[in-house]
């Protein structure tokens, strides 16, 4: 029953997101797999790198495949999530831990713009104005 509590409230807590923290919400699950996929390289746990690996591509496939094409930024960003998916294939297939030690960094520096962004963008939206208080 607790279990069933704690999963309503996780999926309420995602349906409610803006698309912004939605974005980086996946971005620091991306980053939180490859992380699992480094360490599971490190211990020669390949059952769990591959698990890893895989989860990160989807992660990936999803974005690639909510990207917003009327935006030229995306045609940017489908090529370098492509060459990311062929990177963590190629760790995955080849237990490339020098592949993933490329990619990372770049994922990293990728999720950081954009938490970036969405900060400058929340800072330029005007403060509502506080209703003056009544008297009565």
């Amino acid at each position: 029953m607790e279990h069933n509590a704690f999963q309503q409230y996780k999926e309420q807590s995602v349906n409610t997101m803006t698309p912004h923290e939605l974005l980086l919400l996946l971005y620091d699950e991306l980053v939180k797999h490859l992380v699992r996929c480094e360490l599971a390289l490190q211990k020669e746990d390949f059952e769990q790198a591959e698990a890893a690996a895989d989860r990160s591509i989807a992660i990936i496939q999803y974005l690639d495949d909510t990207l917003d094409r009327q935006y030229p930024i995306a045609g940017d960003l489908h090529r370098l999530y492509d060459y990311f998916s062929y990177q963590l294939g190629r760790v995955k297939i080849g237990r490339n831990k020098e592949v993933l030690g490329e990619i990372k960094p770049m994922i990293m520096e990728l999720r950081d713009s954009f938490r970036t962004a969405e900060k400058n963008c929340a800072e330029q939206l005007p403060v509502p104005a506080q209703a003056a208080p009544q008297e009565g």
